[in-house]
């Protein structure tokens, strides 16, 4: 599998952070169709198929991320 460099992958998860919290205080249709589309990028950077799962691999594949518990990649 081809891996995400890590810049691309903070700044998506960067994007996603900032947009879940745009979109939690106006709650917007635009803002919830840009964060809809980062959470789909962030999937398919990672090889995952849900935006937790994507944010804990984008997290993990970061420098200086601790190796823990990759559980959650493995539902």
């Amino acid at each position: 599998m081809l891996m995400a460099h890590p810049a691309v992958l903070k700044n998506l998860v960067e994007r996603y952070e900032t947009l879940r919290a745009l979109h939690a205080e106006q709650g917007t249709a635009e803002t919830r169709q840009r964060m809809d589309d980062v959470a789909y990028t962030l999937c398919v950077s990672t090889g995952t198929r849900d935006i937790d799962a994507a944010l804990v691999a984008a997290r993990n594949q970061l420098p200086g991320a601790r190796t823990g518990d990759d559980s959650v990649l493995a539902a």
